[in-house]
């Protein structure tokens, strides 16, 4: 059985003690260094979950990079398996991904995630087992902390602290607009930190989030809301 499938099998069989042990097993495959220099595409993944039902609805939305316009979209629906666990949200969301990465008819340079890379409690958050499952390079970045302490960068957008947990950096606080709230930058997997930090803040335009994060959020809403109205 390869890793992809022992994934998987973990998560049709809700093993969450299998999980824990299968997030350390994959520190092994983890590279944080840029194998890849020349990205000419970024996806984002998101999954809106319909409570009433139980479904969930993700979607992959692929943009050019650095123009972020987008190439190709792709959605699926289906039941999660796997239980809410703080720290293996990868194992409920997971599968989708792969589902949804997996019909995209052109496959993407770099996968962006909303949530963490290393900068998770056992170093390896949602971005960082994706982008080994899928062997992409991959960057977390999310919108609150989950582990490590930091001093608040500068309110100017690009201002950066360290994320340190445990003696080391994980991650950086980005400040991604003039005085709003910073957000959390980690390396996922084939990437080095300043240059994920770099492409984040590129994508980050009028708003407090990258783009391609925005776009994937919103029409993983709007799937869910259309596919109500038409059952209702």
């Amino acid at each position: 059985m390869n890793v992809l499938d022992n994934f998987l099998k973990i998560c049709r069989n809700k093993d969450i003690k299998g999980a824990i042990e299968f997030q350390k097993s994959l520190l092994s495959y983890l590279c944080l260094e840029n194998r890849f220099k020349n990205f000419k595409s970024i996806c984002s993944f998101d999954i809106s979950y319909d409570k009433s039902s139980r479904k969930n609805f993700a979607v992959a939305i692929l943009l050019s990079y650095i123009k972020l316009e987008e190439v190709e979209r792709s959605v699926i629906v289906e039941k999660a398996d796997f239980p809410y666990v703080p720290g293996l949200l990868a194992f409920r969301e997971g599968p989708a991904i792969v589902k949804v990465f997996k019909k995209l008819r052109n496959k993407p340079d770099l996968l962006l995630f909303d949530g963490h890379g290393i900068a998770h409690p056992r170093g390896m958050g949602i971005a960082s087992m994706i982008g080994i499952l899928l062997d992409r390079p991959s960057i977390g970045c999310a919108k609150s902390r989950l582990v490590g302490d930091f001093t608040e960068p500068a309110q100017m957008k690009g201002s950066i602290s360290d994320l340190l947990y445990k003696g080391r950096k994980v991650g950086h606080v980005l400040r991604s607009r003039d005085k709003v709230k910073p957000i959390f930058v980690s390396a996922g997997h084939l990437i080095e930190l300043d240059m994920a930090t770099d492409i984040v803040l590129r994508c980050c335009h009028r708003y407090r989030l990258p783009k391609p994060v925005r776009m994937a959020h919103r029409l993983a809403n709007q799937v869910r809301m259309d596919s109500n109205r038409m059952e209702s």
